[in-house]
């Protein structure tokens, strides 16, 4: 489950664990390119208060893309702190960081539209019902990609309809066409979590949990069967759960001892077959 580890000559015993440790030291410790995936969210911005400690997110970019194989993603939660009535940018930032300096491609940005608060400025901002999550990629094309998970119900599915053609680069349009509308379809961008809330109480001991929802989604698309998912910033380990759920394992950092016990009590409950 949860522990501290002296040895880091080998990451062996480190399958299936999330080890107490700063990060950086953990990811330094891992092979090049032996890790299939990595699925995480930052503490960014001091949005929430995680016990004074600190963070490198340039650093953290250059260690996942040595220890991730050829064809990964690194999957990321984020948002951005408004200060002054200006977003703080921590996320495009970090986007453009890891793609032109540490060498990532951005496969895709998804919305993870979630139900907003209304917070203490109200009256002066929108709600923000919103999150990113910048899929980046390590090479030429994903190695593996399996949106059929995550497709949901077409509205028409089933019916015939008409339409016009394909828009085209003159600005002329094609012909109207006749075709069968799929029963399911493609989630687009907006990935929707508004009804996706864990009430875990174990979850609830850490200041900013995501829904378990997320880390399922994104395994099951870009992480192969048996594969290994990294989280440099494990949290109460909602991708640790993910991942044994899916069949795949996990390797989890977490520099809180606090949140290392969140972690080894949420697996010690909901997967007690697996441990």
């Amino acid at each position: 489950m949860s522990h501290a580890q002296t040895d880091t000559s080998t990451h062996a015993d480190w399958i299936d664990t999330v080890q107490c440790m700063d990060c950086l030291e953990g990811l330094a410790a891992l092979p090049d390119e032996s890790v299939d995936m990595a699925v995480t969210s930052p503490p960014y911005d001091g949005v929430r208060t995680y016990t004074g400690f600190q963070y490198d997110l340039h650093a953290t970019g250059e260690q996942l893309y040595r220890v991730l194989k050829q064809g990964s993603i690194a999957a990321m939660v984020i948002q951005d702190q408004t200060q002054n009535f200006g977003k703080t940018l921590t996320s495009f930032r970090t986007i453009v960081d890891w793609c032109d300096n540490i060498g990532f491609k951005l496969f895709e940005c998804v919305i993870y539209r979630k139900h907003g608060t209304e917070g203490a400025w109200w009256k002066h901002r929108f709600r923000v019902d919103h999150e990113y999550i910048p899929l980046f990629l390590k090479g030429d094309r994903p190695a593996h990609f399996d949106k059929e998970p995550l497709k949901v119900p077409s509205k028409h599915g089933g019916k015939v309809l008409s339409g016009s053609g394909n828009r085209r680069t003159d600005g002329t349009t094609g012909e109207t066409v006749r075709r069968p509308i799929n029963e399911m379809k493609c989630r687009g961008t907006v990935w929707d979590y508004l009804m996706a809330g864990d009430k875990d109480p174990i979850k609830r001991q850490h200041p900013a949990p995501f829904p378990d929802a997320i880390p399922e989604d994104i395994i099951r698309c870009f992480c192969p069967e048996g594969g290994l998912v990294v989280d440099p910033f494990m949290g109460c380990g909602t991708t640790a759960v993910a991942a044994k759920r899916l069949g795949r394992h996990f390797i989890g950092f977490e520099i809180s001892r606090e949140y290392c016990q969140l972690v080894e009590k949420r697996l010690t409950r909901e997967l007690p077959r697996l441990f």
